[in-house]
Parts: structure tokens; C-alpha cells; sequence
């Protein structure tokens, strides 16, 4: 009875507010390069900007969302296709009031789902759409058949690379793939890790130039990271650094941030009124 007439306040807040919230992937070419760390302090920042905002950790080898929260989520999106559970069921929110779904591997097979289930979770996650500003994805590192469905789907993806130049190479792959697959899909970029402000937009820029030449693209640099031990104190502490106010990194995130509400426009004209789950679902059935 109680689902019932939640379900029933969730249909009466979306006609009276039919908003879309704004998807975005956030990726890297390989591991270890901060990209959930990232995710996590970018949709603090963004609440503190007085977003609403739902984290989803959709990195269903090494999801660590909760553990960067010093949380044990009670269910995963495997709850929800195995047990039928609403997916509002599923969303933990934590002491700092983000709202998140944490990993299951319930999306690694996702392209094996029966119908019946593939439409379950698209329905359910249909709810959400409405209900906050931003629905954020930390994906796996790497781009792989189930992950790509997402990105693509997406109204932004968000690149993190590091300096070295593995990283680079693998961020030129990942953003290559995905411009194979949708070239007018919107592409930032965050260089992370950064031993310097001019070494890393030095860095960027030769990226962005490279990203044109071979691809004929333009990404969108939306900013630089620094290397900080504030980072490695947050991660032992299980605390996000964006609350350490005085840390350089949290002034750099604060600032990419800003200038990500300032800028957002930058990308209005390539973006479709299409929604998340249409375009999702499009991409299912042209497979």
C-alpha cells in the first residue's frame, strides 16, 4: 500500500514537473587515473550548486563509490532485476544527501537480458528521470559492449586521463571509439593528477589538437586536477575531499565545476530532445 501510493506522488510530481535530467558518463581509457573519485566530488559539488543529483556506480568489476563514502550499500541493481524491486528501492542516500545506486553486476550481462527484464529496468529507470537535475554514470575503465550502449546514450560524456602518457593513449582510444559509434556526441575532458596548472593545460591543449587532427572532433577541456595528497587523506578517511575546503584540488573541482554551469550551453545545439531511455532503446533495437 505504501509503494502504491508512492508510485501514485512520483506520477503527480512528473505532470506537474516534466523535466529530463541531464545524463552524463564519465569514463576513462584505464584504471587508476581518479576517474570515480572524480564522479563522486564533481555531483557533491554540483549539490552544493543546488543540483539534485543521483549517482550512479556502474562499474561492475571494481565499483568503489561506497567505499570512497566509507558505506556498505544494503542492495545493488541486481536486487532490482533479480528480487523485482523498485529501483527507488534501491537508491542509498548518504549522510552528505547524495543520492546513489551502487554497483552490482547486474549490468554485466546486460546485453543477454531477457526482454522482459530489459524493459524492467528501462521502465524503472524511466522514474528517475524527472526526479533530478543531473543522473550521473561512473562507468568501468575501458569501454566494453555493455558500457558503450550507455555512453552513447547520453547527453555528455566526460573523458579523465592523467598526464603520463599511457593514460593518454588510452583516453585517445576510448574517445576514438566512442566518436566511431555517435561523432556528435558532446566530449569533455578533465586531466587529472596535474604536477602543475601550466603543464596541465599545456597537456590538454596537445590532446584537443591531437583529438581534431585524427578525428576531426572538438573536445571541450573542462578542466585541470592537480596532484594533491588531500586525495589520498580523503580515500583513507572514506570522506570526499570537496569537504576539505582549504585542499588546492577542492578549489580546482570547485572551479571546473562553475565553469561547467557557465558553460553548459556550449553543448545546447548537439544535444537532442531525445530522451536517455529512448535513445537507449534505440540503440537496443538497431544492435
Amino acid at each position: 500500500m505504501n509503494d502504491q501510493a508512492a508510485r501514485l506522488r512520483r506520477k503527480i510530481e512528473m505532470a506537474k514537473n516534466p523535466k529530463h535530467a541531464k545524463t552524463l558518463c564519465v569514463i576513462s581509457g584505464k584504471g587508476g587515473v581518479g576517474k570515480s573519485n572524480i564522479a563522486l566530488n564533481f555531483s557533491l559539488e554540483l549539490m552544493n550548486k543546488n543540483k539534485k543529483v543521483l549517482l550512479l556506480d556502474l562499474d561492475v568489476g571494481m565499483g568503489n563509490i561506497d567505499i570512497l563514502l566509507g558505506l556498505n550499500a544494503n542492495k545493488t541493481i541486481l536486487n532490482m532485476l533479480n528480487d523485482d524491486e523498485s529501483i527507488h528501492n534501491i537508491i542509498e542516500v548518504t549522510n552528505y544527501g547524495l543520492a546513489y545506486i551502487a554497483a552490482g553486476s547486474g549490468l554485466n550481462e546486460f546485453l543477454l537480458m531477457d526482454d522482459t527484464k530489459r524493459e524492467y529496468f528501462l521502465n524503472q529507470f524511466s522514474e528517475l528521470t524527472n526526479l533530478y537535475d543531473y543522473i550521473i554514470f561512473d562507468m568501468g575503465a575501458g569501454l566494453h559492449s555493455d558500457s558503450l550502449f550507455f555512453v552513447l546514450a547520453a547527453d555528455e560524456c566526460i573523458v579523465v586521463t592523467t598526464p603520463e602518457p599511457t593514460s593518454i593513449t588510452d583516453a585517445y582510444s576510448a574517445i576514438k571509439h566512442i566518436v566511431n559509434n555517435k561523432e556528435d556526441m558532446p566530449i569533455q575532458v578533465i586531466m587529472n593528477r596535474s604536477f602543475s596548472q601550466k603543464n596541465g593545460e599545456q597537456t590538454l591543449e596537445r590532446f584537443k589538437q591531437v583529438v581534431h587532427q585524427f578525428l576531426q572532433v572538438d573536445i571541450l577541456k573542462m578542466g585541470i586536477l592537480p596532484e594533491d595528497k588531500a586525495v589520498n587523506t580523503a580515500v583513507i578517511n572514506q570522506v570526499p575531499y570537496i569537504f576539505n575546503e582549504k585542499a588546492t584540488i577542492t578549489k580546482a573541482m570547485k572551479q571546473i565545476t562553475s565553469n561547467y554551469l557557465h558553460n553548459i550551453t556550449d553543448f545546447e545545439s548537439t544535444n537532442t530532445p531525445t530522451t536517455f531511455i529512448q535513445k537507449l532503446k534505440q540503440l537496443l533495437t538497431e544492435r
